[in-house]
């Protein structure tokens, strides 16, 4: 099975990596996506990319390390049986499509910052 996600550059605190996960990049763009008025860049660059099903934890681990706590910034990514949605410091895992743990992830994004636009990461 494989990992599929998306991480903006933008979203990265400066002077961090994510380094030990094997990701395979799948396409880079930039959009005006960004919300100002929330601290973000108004152009992002997005970073889509797969992974190993055995890196998840390894993956999210990294990022929750690695995210900027200011701005509303989170990444999320996916396997064919579980959703991945992570912020600096925090983690959130749950099986996709559990409106629960969903649930629980966008009243985490909302309290540091994320627009109600961008709780748009696919179930």
């Amino acid at each position: 099975m494989t990992l599929a996600g998306g991480l903006v550059a933008e979203s990265l605190r400066v002077g961090f990596a994510i380094d030990g996960v094997d990701l395979r990049v799948t396409r880079i763009s930039r959009a005006e996506w960004g919300d100002v008025g929330a601290g973000q860049p108004s152009v992002w660059t997005l970073i889509e990319f797969t992974a190993d099903d055995g890196d998840a934890d390894e993956l999210a681990h990294a990022l929750a390390d690695a995210l900027d706590p200011v701005g509303g910034w989170y990444c999320d990514f996916h396997s064919a049986d579980e959703s991945f949605v992570v912020f600096a410091n925090v983690v959130f895992r749950y099986p996709r499509g559990d409106h629960d743990g969903r649930a629980a992830a966008e009243d985490h994004a909302r309290a540091v910052g994320v627009p109600e636009s961008q709780l748009d990461w696919p179930d």
